[in-house]
């Protein structure tokens, strides 16, 4: 299923949307990837969701990826005598190891990593952002705050340290048993929670292997502080605007997200934007106005993807949702400032074979005015190398290994088609005429450019350009290198 636009939509599956027959609705609908949150789901709930996403793509003879959401770490305030309490501004209050029901000016706090590692001057955010603090004083067994933001805090409410660096692993006892189970059932994509910095994702990437690919969430400060390194330590990258709001200034957050966008761009890593794009739909069956343009304003920036949260998993309309975001990612992509934009921030090629091959392919579609981008590829690095360029014209993934075109569902701009290796590089050039005719990609007298590695099949080793034109039947009317 040929979908109209670059830009790949991430839908969250949830009470609204687990039934099969809703998943082929939004399947049709424009969703590319689904993603299963374990946070909210058990593991045979994950297992019947993946089991209906795999069946409508075999239905529909289409990769659709499925991304896998661990939880990570949730850190939670005791419980109080009242069940909540009146906290103001310019008080002093207390965190301790005292499991004593909690009062107006004091609350056990169960995690002793905090205690180790929370410094003076260092915040507090509680109930996600409604309640703020500054540390005054620590000790193993107290911290003493003053409260910047006051409010009601109620039992149990979470709490955040955007500006500690936590001595602790990303992954709970639950995100392991969580992990597990999801590369036993065969996810694409493993998004990574409480991300602080490089190290985390080398971790988790120790239990992953080659199995599933892993997007990092930047959802904390200290992540954006070693935001290169996560990038490049990672095969994707999610911006998480809900917590990053929370932890950090809410204003600093669209700034962030352009950078984050760029740099990862730049890598050549597929960036999500997610949280709260089409809020209003959970309720209503059409956005407001500021919804709209901020998605427009990811797909003007060249976000690989764009994602809904509880739009698509408890919403009312979960549906029109979907629509609702392909409508706008089409209209934006036709907008006549949308190149100019998508490429104001073009960086160079990397300085390898790969990278060289790629800005050459799409420098030559552009000057020879082709119609197509065809890759060869069997881990998708070489689509990723020519998506990083953001071509004008299609790009199609031809590939034999059905993991890897289920794992480019989730990039920007590219058609990915299960097929097998050719015999030889005429038969490549053939085929990929073939393809892209057929599948309405191009059309008679149109021209290609096809790169491979040669030889065939063996990863990561682009090094093959050739030039085709069309005739009436999709066959090559002249190739050259």
């Amino acid at each position: 299923m040929r979908r109209n636009r670059r830009v790949k939509i991430v839908a969250t599956l949830g009470p609204a949307s687990a039934a099969p027959e809703m998943i082929e609705r939004l399947f049709i609908a424009g969703v590319d990837v689904f993603r299963i949150n374990l946070s909210h789901s058990t593991h045979d709930g994950a297992k019947a969701l993946y089991n209906a996403v795999r069946a409508c793509a075999a239905r529909h003879r289409h990769p659709i990826g499925i991304l896998a959401d661990l939880q990570g770490p949730k850190f939670r305030i005791g419980n109080f005598d009242a069940g909540r309490v009146k906290v103001t501004a310019g008080s002093i209050f207390k965190f301790d190891r005292d499991e004593t029901l909690g009062t107006g000016e004091r609350v056990f706090l169960p995690h002793t990593q905090i205690f180790e590692a929370i410094k003076p001057g260092h915040s507090l955010v509680l109930d996600d952002g409604k309640l703020r603090m500054r540390v005054i004083e620590t000790s193993p067994v107290q911290i003493h705050a003053e409260v910047t933001t006051g409010g009601l805090l109620a039992s149990r409410k979470g709490i955040s340290m955007p500006d500690t660096l936590l001595p602790i692993s990303p992954l709970t006892e639950k995100d392991k048993a969580d992990l597990v189970h999801a590369l036993k059932l065969g996810v694409d994509w493993v998004a990574l929670s409480f991300v602080q910095r490089a190290e985390d994702v080398h971790e988790v990437r120790k239990l992953i292997g080659s199995r599933a690919a892993i997007v990092s969430k930047i959802e904390k400060p200290s992540a954006v502080a070693d935001l290169e390194d996560v990038i490049a330590a990672s095969d994707a990258i999610m911006v998480a605007r809900g917590d990053l709001g929370v932890e950090m200034p809410v204003e600093k957050v669209p700034g962030l997200q352009k950078k984050i966008t760029r740099l990862a761009r730049a890598a050549g890593k597929p960036v999500i934007i997610a949280t709260q794009m089409l809020e209003s739909m959970i309720s209503s069956p059409m956005p407001t106005r500021a919804e709209v343009s901020d998605v427009a304003t990811a797909v003007f920036d060249g976000a690989d993807a764009i994602m809904l949260s509880a739009e698509s998993a408890v919403g009312q309309y979960p549906v029109e949702a979907i629509q609702m975001m392909d409508k706008i990612a089409i209209e934006v992509e036709q907008d006549p400032v949308y190149e100019p934009m998508l490429h104001a921030t073009q960086t160079e090629p990397q300085p390898t074979g790969a990278d060289a091959i790629a800005a050459a392919a799409s420098a030559i579609a552009g000057t020879v005015k082709l119609g197509a981008i065809v890759c060869y590829t069997a881990t998708g690095s070489t689509v990723l190398r020519v998506t990083r360029e953001r071509p004008g014209i299609p790009v199609i993934g031809l590939t034999p290994i059905e993991s890897t075109a289920r794992r480019l569902s989730l990039v920007w701009g590219v058609q990915t088609i299960l097929t097998g290796d050719p015999e030889n590089s005429s038969h490549m050039v053939r085929k990929a005429c073939r393809i892209a005719f057929e599948e309405g990609l191009v059309k008679a007298r149109d021209g290609l450019v096809v790169i491979a590695g040669i030889p065939l099949g063996s990863p990561g080793a682009t090094n093959m350009v050739r030039i085709a034109f069309i005739d009436e039947r999709g066959a090559p009317i002249a190739e050259e290198v």
